[in-house]
């Protein structure tokens, strides 16, 4: 049983200093270039709470150098360490969480190995770090910080004692994870994705504020124009707050105040007491500036280019789609791969919309790695030449 698992309590050599000084950081950095070999990787944010997903601390642990937590917040640009960490691997628990903000503070990986994606192609239901932890090394990690507001100035010790943990687990687990790997036969398909993972860069959308949470329920234009203008005037105080958006107003409540038909900004701080009047006002602008838009002006309903047209209609577009997820649900059970794994879900569908396709161009053109068409383009195209063409 799980808690009957040892609790790993403590780094192996203590907590270490936070790095928070030019000088450190160069100290650091000379250690790190004076040792080789794979360097675990963890960064903390304090995401639902400060404005956007920065990095407030970095850690960073290598053999014969130790652990290093560099206060990525206080110093900055750390493009520094590129050279000090050469062409080695970087093992991180989650590249596509991580990676984003490691780049914005100016950090790029050579070579990545990502513990998740491991885990996952695996087959292992649990994947998160603690998960993992358990199962390849024996030992349970307390995650109780994983949410903490690491943009706090002092970091509480047992904070500093979490993240230091993280990393000091991820070299050990790696190497297990490379061994089990290859005794299933897929390193290769990972190697492919950890190199893929190192162009990865966060979905851009033209239009963020589509993102808003239940707006697909809304009809009206002019209220989605509202929900538009609302959003960005949330967006930009936020931006200026450094505070996360939803700590000014929720995502339901910015549904709520578009749809209220409030006639002044008192209106408005009646129903949200808890804003500021300068809040009040900003809000009512937006809200006054979507209502007086010319009927040409509004947005539509859906965004714009979401989708190119297909030659079947819905119901058939429907029934294919239908067809092909199930066909790579069961190719998924057999391989013992996550559906999303073996190949992205997106993919997939798009293709469902298609006629007459060559199906292994069309996967590789759609960005799917050599592993993933070899697996799945025979089921897609069996699956394809069983339903009605268009």
């Amino acid at each position: 049983m799980t808690s009957e698992l040892p609790l790993l309590e403590t780094p192996a050599n203590g907590i270490p200093d936070v790095v928070d000084t030019p000088e450190d950081l160069s100290t650091s950095i000379a250690s790190l270039a004076a040792a080789e070999g794979p360097i675990a990787v963890d960064a903390e944010r304090a995401s639902g709470i400060r404005y956007g997903q920065r990095a407030f601390l970095v850690q960073l642990r290598r053999e014969g150098a130790g652990t290093f937590l560099l206060d990525s917040e206080t110093l900055g640009d750390l493009s520094d360490l590129n050279p000090a960490l050469g062409s080695d691997e970087w093992v991180i628990h989650s590249v596509t969480q991580d990676l984003p903000c490691l780049q914005e503070r100016g950090m790029r990986p050579a070579a990545l190995f990502d513990t998740e994606l491991a885990a996952r192609l695996l087959g292992w239901e649990k994947f998160g770090l603690a998960a993992v932890a358990e199962r390849t090394l024996g030992v349970r990690l307390a995650k109780e910080h994983s949410a903490a507001d690491w943009s706090t100035r002092p970091l509480p010790k047992e904070w500093l004692n979490y993240a230091a943990l993280d990393v000091e687990v991820l070299l050990p687990i790696r190497d297990i994870l490379h061994q089990q790997l290859l005794d299933s036969d897929r390193w290769e398909f990972a190697q492919q994705e950890f190199a893929h993972l190192l162009d990865f860069t966060p979905k851009h959308f033209d239009e963020p504020w589509r993102r808003t949470h239940g707006l697909s329920k809304i009809r009206s234009r002019r209220d989605i124009a509202r929900v538009r203008e609302l959003w960005q005037a949330r967006d930009s105080m936020a931006r200026e707050a450094d505070l996360a958006p939803t700590k000014i107003l929720r995502d339901r409540e910015l549904i709520a105040l578009a749809q209220s038909g409030v006639k002044s900004s008192d209106d408005i701080l009646a129903q949200w007491r808890r804003l500021s009047r300068a809040e009040a006002a900003r809000f009512f602008r937006a809200y006054r500036k979507a209502s007086r838009l010319g009927v040409e002006e509004l947005p539509g309903r859906s965004e714009r280019g979401r989708s190119k047209r297909s030659e079947f209609n819905p119901a058939e577009l429907k029934e294919r789609v239908a067809a092909l997820k199930a066909a790579m649900s069961e190719l998924s059970e057999e391989l013992t791969i996550p559906h999303d794994v073996l190949l992205q879900p997106a993919i997939v569908k798009s293709l469902a919309a298609e006629s007459s396709v060559d199906v292994d161009g069309y996967l590789a053109e759609a960005g799917a790695r050599p592993w993933q068409i070899e697996l799945s383009a025979p089921v897609l195209k069996k699956t394809l030449a069983g339903l009605p063409q268009a």
